[in-house]
């Protein structure tokens, strides 16, 4: 690939070639839809007479999902219970061509968010999850260096669920081997993802971390920072309505939403990395790349629950 061509937009024959290694927590998102006729007689609830049950790829899941759904390839590394949900959840993820490589702990309770929507909104989600053990973890870091020589670039899908807790180690075995590494962060501690590519928290995530701004001056000299700070080659925040600021050794770039009918932000902030790790993988740079993942961000919005963009979509 020159690096003329990849300045535009990469072609689906040069998308399909490129390899995305995602790794991280995942989880079954189930969704109980139902009617809401009455309240309840119990308590001043309703009452949800269910109708139609489905399931959906979930967490890292849903990231590598959304790599394949664009037309690159995918492989999926992240530690799951021996429980009907993980079983259920691993066919759902081969059933779309992702090549899954499903650690097992018996004693972890896969991770399941189930949403009871009624009259078109959410009502309700139950959350079941535990937190794996260190060694069936410690033997992911093992398939990661198995898997990582195939891949043009690393996904860290992290959720907080402790399926990460091995990712120092992992970050430092890709940076070995020359893939760029594209983070989905959580919680307060980023220095456990230095030197990474880039890394994407949204407003709130990244707010826990630097703390309030005042303006967008603050914002960038805070940024650019914590990007010193943890040897990164850019911070990209996304910022919903206000679409998304990359900030890199260049300054800073800043690319506005796109326009439309927000219908459910669930799962935006995968599609945005699993776009920008797909086109990184193609051989675009991370400038070139988010015009892309923001747009793919804002087509996603469009449609209910955790939802994927087309090849097709994205460049229609």
């Amino acid at each position: 690939m020159t690096e003329s061509t990849m300045t535009m937009t990469p072609t689906k024959e040069q998308l399909s070639q490129a390899r995305v290694l995602v790794v991280g927590d995942v989880m079954l998102d189930r969704y109980w839809y139902g009617s809401v006729d009455r309240i309840s007689p119990e308590a001043p609830v309703p009452v949800v007479r269910i109708t139609r049950e489905e399931e959906r790829n979930g967490g890292a899941a849903n990231v590598a999902y959304n790599v394949v759904t664009l037309g690159a390839q995918s492989s999926l590394l992240t530690v799951v219970g021996d429980d009907e949900a993980s079983h259920k959840l691993e066919a759902l993820v081969m059933g779309t061509g992702i090549s899954t490589h499903f650690g097992r702990d018996a004693e972890l309770k896969t991770t399941v968010k189930l949403r009871i929507i009624g009259r078109q909104q959410q009502l309700l989600r139950l959350d079941f999850e535990n937190i794996p053990k260190t060694e069936v973890l410690a033997s992911q870091t093992a398939a990661f260096a198995t898997l990582l020589p195939d891949h043009h670039a690393v996904l860290f899908s992290d959720y907080g669920k402790g399926g990460l807790a091995h990712v120092s180690d992992m970050i430092a075995r890709a940076i070995a081997a020359g893939k760029p590494i594209l983070i989905d962060p959580k919680g307060t501690d980023y220095s456990r993802y230095k030197n990474a590519t880039v890394i994407t928290p949204n407003r709130a995530e990244l707010q826990q971390v630097i703390g309030a701004w005042a303006d967008e001056a603050e914002l960038q000299t805070k940024c650019h920072n914590l990007r010193l700070q943890l040897g990164l080659s850019a911070v990209l925040l996304t910022r919903s309505e206000e679409g998304m600021t990359l900030f890199d050794a260049q300054g800073q770039l800043h690319v506005s939403a796109q326009a439309r009918e927000v219908f459910d932000v669930t799962g935006a902030g995968d599609t945005v990395i699993a776009t920008m790790a797909a086109m990184v993988a193609a051989g675009m740079s991370l400038r070139d790349a988010l015009p892309l993942a923001n747009r793919a961000g804002g087509l996603v919005v469009g449609k209910f629950g955790t939802a994927t963009v087309s090849y097709e979509e994205l460049f229609a």
